[in-house]
């Protein structure tokens, strides 16, 4: 998973380097979600997306990005456990 920060998750690189690793092309991609290649290259410099477009990725390259996410939150709600015990 692509990171700038241990906390913060850099969605944009994880679907461009998810991409890669399908060995799909960005002209690919913006057919299927639809968009132009040029927005999908500045998808891939953010660091968050909308939510529906993220999961009109997901979707299309039927890989589930919110993991990312539901990974960050769980740890963050068992270290909050953990604080409490």
């Amino acid at each position: 998973m692509a990171e700038n920060h241990p906390n913060e998750i850099h969605i944009g690189q994880c679907i461009q380097e998810q991409l890669k690793a399908d060995q799909r092309s960005v002209s690919w991609l913006a057919t299927q979600i639809p968009c132009t290649r040029n927005h999908l290259y500045k998808i891939f410099k953010k660091d968050s997306i909308d939510c529906a477009l993220l999961l009109r990725i997901s979707q299309a390259m039927q890989f589930n990005f919110f993991r990312y996410y539901a990974a960050e939150v769980n740890k963050v709600m068992q270290d909050r456990l953990g604080e409490e015990r």
